[in-house]
């Protein structure tokens, strides 16, 4: 019986002594993959108008009758996410003052830049009630569909008052890389390993997001404008097309 568990433990000490062997073999001779997105020498600043980064993820200052303002770059991010993270974020608003916040991050060295997006919308205060997995019909550079994830989400405030205000929000997201490209949290960390074994290849993944909010009731004609919106401006920045 001694002899048996023994044994159980040399093995499993093997396995954990290899495994680390190995997550340092590739640690040591990874190379970065190249981005999905275009990346640009602009700034981008932080709420107190300070450079947060000397790069930015691009984004089109225009988009159909859109005109936009660069949107700063959380301080709880900048505090949490690591210093080789690059970020595009624009504010985007229509003739009519229909908003949209597009956001890109986009990994460096360190893989923990990208984390589930569901954390960051209920850490705003917001309740997902549906998450679908649905694809937007792109036109450029060729035909494709992009996989998303679209949110459909609650926020409830007080005025002053007193009385409650129900707001609905509508949020999208996707994941890209050099030729990689999914709306699904946990596939792009499957890519990620398997690319990382396979080819020592660490792929910067971006995390790219659009959010809009609307009064209860206007829910699918929000996401309607913003997939013309997407299928617009989509192209003016992301490098990786899916398959025909």
């Amino acid at each position: 019986m001694m002899g048996r568990k023994l044994l159980l433990l040399s093995v499993v000490l093997g396995l954990i002594a290899g495994t680390a062997g190995l997550l340092g073999y590739l640690r040591a001779h990874q190379k970065l993959g190249r981005p999905g997105v275009k990346v640009v020498s602009e700034p981008i600043y932080d709420p107190d108008k300070k450079i947060a980064g000397t790069n930015s993820v691009y984004l089109p200052e225009r988009v159909l009758d859109y005109s936009s303002q660069p949107a700063p770059v959380t301080q709880v991010e900048l505090n949490w996410l690591p210093h080789d993270t690059t970020y595009g974020r624009r504010h985007y608003r229509a003739p009519d003052d229909f908003e949209i916040l597009v956001s890109v991050v986009l990994m460096g060295r360190d893989r923990t830049s990208i984390h589930k997006p569901q954390y960051c919308l209920t850490g705003q205060g917001w309740r997902i009630d549906q998450s679908e997995k649905i694809t937007v019909p792109m036109q450029r550079p060729a035909p494709y569909d992009l996989p998303v994830m679209k949110l459909t989400a609650t926020h409830m405030s007080e005025m002053p008052n007193g009385e409650k205000v129900r707001t609905r929000g509508i949020y999208v997201y996707w994941f890209v890389a050099d030729n990689e490209l999914t709306a699904d949290h946990f596939q792009r960390m499957w890519w990620m390993a398997r690319d990382l074994i396979l080819t020592g290849t660490l792929q910067r993944w971006a995390y790219v997001s659009g959010f809009s909010v609307c009064h209860p009731g206007q829910e699918q004609a929000t996401y309607e404008r913003m997939k013309r919106f997407m299928a617009a401006a989509v192209p003016e920045f992301q490098l990786t097309r899916g398959a025909p």
